[in-house]
């Protein structure tokens, strides 16, 4: 299945196939991974169309906030991948607060655009943040995927299901919730 997509990074020039990941997932249309990044007033206050406005600053600073999966020049699916220091919601977060004072990269989303589901695609999105991390020069990566202990829509996947990440070789470091865990995996 690898053969059939390929992975950039998510850059000012690829917005628009960006955006047709975000426009094809209800939830991500609005949010545009707005939800890590500022604080949650702001964040809810730009739902839509302001996260949108946001996301575009966002694409248009020197490091991609992510990689973009591409099939046949067709955009397929996001992952969100950054240093975790500019994730926001992340420092005011008792359930991820940080688990010591490493300098991490955090994987914290996973948008795939209908047609490309239940394909394995997240998995491979997972394997290219891995890498693009490791060549960007992350020591460790973190993760906060959701255990499914029962089924969960859709909607709350978005930071990926544990599952991917223990088969890519993250271990557990915490859990502060029942179904949250902290993942990392060593870089170097």
């Amino acid at each position: 299945m690898q053969d059939r997509f390929s992975f950039v990074p998510a850059t000012a020039d690829r917005l628009a196939d960006i955006e047709a990941v975000f426009d094809d997932c209800a939830d991500a249309r609005n949010c545009r991974c707005a939800y890590w990044y500022p604080p949650n007033a702001d964040y809810k206050a730009g739902w839509g169309e302001g996260n949108r406005s946001w996301f575009r600053g966002l694409v248009a600073q020197p490091r991609p906030p992510g990689i973009l999966a591409i099939h046949e020049n067709e955009p397929a699916g996001w992952c969100g991948v950054a240093p975790r220091i500019v994730f926001d919601r992340l420092h005011r977060s008792k359930p991820f607060a940080p688990v010591d004072d490493r300098p991490v990269w955090s994987i914290n989303c996973f948008v795939v655009r209908k047609p490309f589901r239940r394909q394995g695609l997240s998995r491979l999105l997972l394997k290219h943040a891995v890498e693009y991390a490791r060549a960007n020069g992350a020591e460790c990566l973190e993760a906060y995927p959701v255990d499914q202990i029962r089924p969960s829509r859709v909607g709350g996947l978005y930071p990926g299901t544990l599952a991917i990440f223990l088969d890519e070789g993250f271990v557990e470091v915490a859990r502060r919730l029942p179904t949250r865990r902290i993942v990392r995996l060593e870089c170097r």
